[in-house]
Order: C-alpha cells, then sequence, then structure tokens
C-alpha cells in the first residue's frame, strides 16, 4: 500500500508539492513558484508540505525522491521543490525532483492548459538554464543572503559563511553583476521589436 494514499480515504489522492517555508506565510521561493504556477494554470489540486531546509535531504530519502542533482565529487544534493503524483497511479506515485523535471512531467501528464507552446520547448529549457545558472546567481547573495549561504554551506561550496551579510562594496559589486546581466536581457529582448513580437 502507498504511504501517499490508502483506499479508504474518501477524497481523490492530491499531488503534493514540498516547499521551503519564509518568513510570511506567502511562499517565497522562485523556483518553487515556477511549479506552483504550473500547478495552478493547469488547475490541478495539491497540497503544500512545508520542509525547513536542514530537513530538506532526510525527509526526500525518505520518501524515494530522487537528488535534484549531484556535486563534481558524485555525493547527491537534495533540493525543492519535490512532488509526489499519486493521482495516475496511487499504489506506486510518481516522485519527481528538480524543477526542470517537475514543468516537463507535469506538461506531458496533464497536456490541458498547456505551458509550453508547441515548438517551444527546446528554446525554453535555454531560457531557464541562462535565468537559472547566468541571471539568477548575482542576485543571490543579495536578495536572500542568509539562505543562500546557508545552501552554499549545505553544498560545501567554498566561501561560505554562517550569517555574514555582505560588506558594502560587496553588495555593490553583487548589484552591479546583476546588472550586466539585466541589461544583457534587455538587449537580447528588444531584439523582437523588429520583428513586431515585442
Amino acid at each position: 500500500m502507498s504511504r501517499y494514499y490508502s483506499t479508504r480515504t474518501s477524497s481523490p489522492p492530491l499531488i503534493t508539492l514540498y516547499d521551503a517555508p519564509g518568513n510570511t506565510p506567502q511562499p517565497w521561493a522562485p523556483n518553487i513558484w515556477r511549479i506552483r504556477f504550473v500547478l495552478n494554470y493547469k488547475r490541478l489540486r495539491y497540497q503544500t508540505v512545508w520542509i525547513e531546509f536542514p530537513d530538506v535531504e532526510a525527509r526526500m530519502r525518505s520518501i524515494g525522491a530522487p537528488p535534484s542533482s549531484t556535486r563534481t565529487d558524485g555525493r547527491p544534493i537534495y533540493t525543492l521543490p519535490v512532488i509526489v503524483d499519486p493521482t495516475r497511479n496511487p499504489m506506486k506515485p510518481e516522485i519527481i525532483s528538480n524543477t526542470n523535471y517537475i514543468a516537463e512531467y507535469l506538461e506531458a501528464a496533464y497536456p490541458a492548459r498547456p505551458v509550453f507552446p508547441e515548438g517551444s520547448r527546446a528554446m525554453q529549457t535555454l531560457f531557464v538554464h541562462y535565468v537559472q545558472d547566468v541571471f539568477a546567481k548575482p542576485l543571490l547573495p543579495i536578495m536572500l543572503p542568509l539562505s543562500h549561504q546557508q545552501l552554499q554551506l549545505r553544498r560545501g561550496q567554498p566561501g561560505a559563511h554562517p550569517a555574514a551579510y555582505l560588506s558594502d562594496p560587496q553588495r555593490e559589486q553583487a548589484w552591479q553583476a546583476a546588472k550586466e546581466q539585466f541589461d544583457f536581457l534587455a538587449m537580447i529582448l528588444d531584439k523582437n521589436a523588429s520583428d513586431g513580437d515585442g
């Protein structure tokens, strides 16, 4: 019997979205908001389970979630979001991690109200890669200083110091790096103006 659904349950099973609580009642993590948007847009029924950052790895291992990615030395990294979907097979629910994989799974499993316009998936994947790996990284130490450092510490990244805020020069340098990425993105998007799509 699945740990997520019992035949004695009167209501149909829900998708479970694992999210990280913030300092306000509102969800805050951009990657998780992306999945929340897809779920809402597709009008899928789901519930949220809140997991504190220090508990993510143990909890994800306990439900059998695959790692979100791996470190350079091969050790697994467990992050949020993760979804558990028992709606198609309550006895063997789908457990998916990694924002991109979750979005692609939801699009394939629930094709009504598509999120990816036809023929755009490759371009969207490239764009998401750019936003996550190039565009957003300079913003992390500015927007989420403590959470960003906690994630660095959990991942064993060098240069992470717990509870250390950026100095004024470091903050200015981080904003400049972010601005350069915004400027580059604006230049790319401006190319649409001549196509009549912008």
